[in-house]
C-alpha cells in the first residue's frame, strides 16, 4: 500500500472517530436540553404576572404615579394588566421565549446545551472534512455522506440563527434528537466505505447541485419542526381560549413561542429556501444533460424532486393568494417536507433509477 492510500485510509478512520465523538457530545447536549425544559419555568412575563396576581389576591390593585408631560401634573393610573393566559374566547397569549425563558438553573442548562452543541458541531464538521480529504472529492457521494453532511448543515443553520440573536433555542431539543437519529442510522445502516464515484459523478456539478440540495433540505427541516410545534401550540392556545384545561404537556407547550410566531418562522424559512430548491432542480437538469445527454428523463429522483417543488409551491401560493394560514397551511407544509423525505429515503432505497449508482 503506497503512502497516499495509507493517508486516505487514516483520514477515513479519523472521520469515523470524529463522527462517533460528535454523537457522544450531541447526546450530552440532548440531556442538557432535557434538563433545561424540566427545570425551566415560564417566561419572565409569566413570572411577573404570577407575582402580581398573588399580591393582588391579598390587597386591592396597586396604583402607579405617572408624570404627564403636557400639563406638568400627575395622574394615578391602574396597574397595567399583564396577560399570561388567554381569556375565554380570545387568543391573546403572549409570545413566550421558548425553553430559554426559565429559571436561572434552567437557563444555565440551556447555555450548557448550546455550548455542547457547538462542540459537537465542530467535531461533526471535522468528520465531514476529513471524509472529503480521504476520498478527495465532495463528501456527499452516497447516502451515508449525504446524511452526515445534512445533519451538520442543519445544526450549522440553527447555530447561525442563534448567533444572529434569533429566538430559536426551542429548536435545540428536537434538532439534537433528530441529528442523533440521523447519525445513528448513517453509521449503522447507511455506512459506505470511502471510495471513488462512477464517472458520471465526476463533475463540478456534484459540488453545486448536491450542496444546494443539502442546504435546502436542512433549512426546510427547521421549517418543518417549527410547523409541527405550531400545530401543538395552536391546539394548546385554542383550549385556553375555550377555557379548557390544556392537558398534561401544558408546562412544555407554554414555553414555546406563540403559535403565530411559530407559523411565521416556518413560513419565512420555507419562502426563503424555496428559490434555492428551485435552483437545485435546475442544476440537476443541467448536470443530467452533461452526463446523460438529456435534461429530463422522468427518473424517479427527478420526478419526486419535482413533486416536492410542486408541494412547496402549492403551500406558498395558498398562503399568498388564498389566504391559507394556520393549520391548513401547516398540513400542506408537512406534506411537502414528507415528499422531500420520501425523495431521499424512499426513492434511494426502494426505487431503482439512474441515481442508484452510489450503493446506498
Amino acid at each position: 500500500m503506497n503512502l497516499a492510500a495509507e493517508t486516505n485510509e487514516s483520514l477515513a478512520h479519523f472521520s469515523n472517530v470524529l463522527i462517533y465523538s460528535a454523537m457522544a457530545v450531541y447526546t450530552l447536549a440532548f440531556l442538557a436540553h432535557i434538563a433545561e425544559w424540566v427545570f425551566g419555568s415560564r417566561s419572565a412575563v409569566g413570572r411577573t404576572a404570577a407575582a402580581i396576581t398573588a399580591d393582588s389576591a391579598a390587597s386591592a390593585p396597586a396604583k402607579v404615579t405617572v408624570r404627564v408631560a403636557q400639563g406638568g401634573g400627575t395622574a394615578v393610573l391602574e396597574r397595567p394588566k399583564i396577560v399570561t393566559r388567554s381569556a375565554a374566547g380570545t387568543r391573546d397569549v403572549p409570545d413566550g421565549p421558548g425553553a430559554a425563558g426559565g429559571t436561572e438553573q434552567g437557563d444555565l442548562y440551556g447555555r450548557i446545551a448550546v455550548g455542547l452543541t457547538v462542540l459537537a458541531f465542530l467535531m461533526h464538521f471535522g468528520a465531514v472534512l476529513t471524509r472529503a480529504l480521504s476520498v478527495q472529492r465532495a463528501p456527499w457521494g452516497n447516502m451515508y455522506e449525504f446524511s452526515t453532511t445534512f445533519a451538520m448543515v442543519a445544526v450549522g443553520a440553527y447555530l447561525t440563527l442563534l448567533a444572529l440573536k434569533k429566538n430559536v433555542r426551542w429548536i435545540g431539543l428536537p434538532l439534537v434528537t433528530t441529528v442523533l437519529l440521523d447519525l445513528g442510522l448513517a453509521v449503522s445502516v447507511l455506512y459506505t466505505a470511502s471510495a471513488q464515484l462512477v464517472p458520471a459523478l465526476h463533475s463540478y456539478w456534484l459540488w453545486i447541485h448536491v450542496s444546494c440540495a443539502i442546504i435546502s433540505g436542512a433549512c426546510l427541516y427547521l421549517g418543518a419542526v417549527a410547523t409541527l410545534l405550531y400545530l401543538f401550540r395552536d391546539r394548546y392556545e385554542e383550549k385556553l381560549a375555550k377555557g379548557e384545561q390544556p392537558g398534561r404537556f401544558a408546562s412544555v407547550l407554554e414555553r414555546l413561542p406563540a403559535a403565530g410566531s411559530l407559523d411565521k418562522f416556518a413560513y419565512r424559512i420555507n419562502a426563503t429556501i424555496f428559490p434555492l430548491w428551485t435552483f437545485t432542480i435546475i442544476a440537476g437538469a443541467i448536470w443530467a444533460e452533461a452526463a446523460w445527454g438529456r435534461y429530463w428523463g422522468w427518473d424517479p429522483k427527478e420526478v419526486w424532486s419535482f413533486i416536492t417543488w410542486v408541494a412547496y409551491a402549492t403551500y406558498l401560493h395558498a398562503r399568498a393568494t388564498a389566504g391559507w394560514k394556520g393549520r391548513k397551511a401547516a398540513y400542506l407544509a408537512l406534506i411537502a417536507f414528507g415528499c422531500y423525505l420520501f425523495n431521499y429515503y424512499g426513492v434511494n432505497i426502494f426505487i431503482s433509477g439512474k441515481h442508484s449508482y452510489a450503493d446506498v
